[in-house]
């Protein structure tokens, strides 16, 4: 199991989105979110898809702890967090 700890992670709504967008890669399985810590969680066979991981990541707005969090990564992160509320709420 592979942890990376990552800005922007604030509610479900966000874990909600993050499982379902790393879940979409093809080699990534068994996703887990902790919002306590920001961590995001899960099973990768080698160290392209962890590269992949982090670039999805970056792309929905949740950059890796360390990295630079601008004002569009906080703007991905809003609209993917509202996405993923309401799909927990469907």
């Amino acid at each position: 199991m592979t942890t990376i700890e990552v800005l922007n992670l604030k509610c479900n709504g966000c874990a909600n989105t993050i499982t379902k967008g790393l879940l979409s890669l093809e080699e990534i399985k068994d996703v887990s979110i902790d919002v306590a810590t920001s961590s995001v969680s899960f099973d990768s066979n080698n160290e392209e898809n962890l590269k992949l991981v982090k670039e999805k990541l970056v792309a929905m707005g949740y950059p890796e702890v360390g990295d630079t969090n601008t004002i569009v990564h906080k703007a991905k992160s809003f609209i993917s967090c509202a996405t993923g509320r309401i799909t927990l709420e469907e």
